[in-house]
């Protein structure tokens, strides 16, 4: 699951705070934890104050969501059941096969990874994830300048080693960032 959390920088980061109506600097401060912990918890969200695609799509940021190995919840349960595949709401190998083959059947970018364009094809997903959506998923003229910001990797139980600027297609938001977050 790609998540923005405190000490992030970049594209995605400044989408999260202009949402948000808090200072839109591109860098997840103090400020801007706090206003993701409010929206977390007026909305009957898990209170963590880090943006992930649960916060997203309740911002209507559904440009920013991007399932991929290692995450975990009701979006991805509901992927699984559009894949036909055993929704268990983790999405592991089985998953991502399962979306490779999707994404190759419907000439996209087979690289694994749900995001907006994937999800676009998707019955369950058709309504939130509309062109404008996959659209607002490619950079801004404004959003070009962030090169080399980090994002964090699923590790352990709940990440994974690997690189999203590996898959994620490179005009993307999220193929923007790139590196590692310690």
């Amino acid at each position: 699951m790609s998540i923005l959390k405190k000490g992030m920088k970049g594209a995605p980061v400044k989408r999260l705070q202009e949402k948000l109506g808090v200072a839109a600097d591109g860098d997840f401060g103090p400020g801007t934890l706090a206003a993701v912990r409010t929206f977390q918890e007026k909305n009957g969200l898990k209170v963590d104050g880090i943006a992930g695609p649960d916060t997203f799509t309740a911002m209507g940021l559904h440009e920013l969501v991007m399932l991929r190995v290692g995450s975990r919840g009701k979006l991805v349960e509901k992927l699984q059941q559009d894949l036909g595949i055993g929704a268990d709401g983790k999405f592991g190998p089985g998953t991502r096969k399962a979306v490779v083959e999707f994404q190759k059947d419907n000439d996209l970018a087979a690289d694994g990874i749900a995001g907006p364009a994937t999800l676009s094809k998707l019955s369950s997903f058709k309504s939130s994830f509309t062109g404008d959506v996959v659209r607002r998923a490619e950079l801004k003229p404004d959003e070009m300048g962030f090169d080399g910001e980090p994002i964090p990797e699923l590790k352990g139980s709940d990440f994974v080693e690997g690189s999203v600027a590996e898959t994620a297609p490179a005009k993307s938001l999220w193929g923007k960032v790139k590196g590692w977050f310690s």
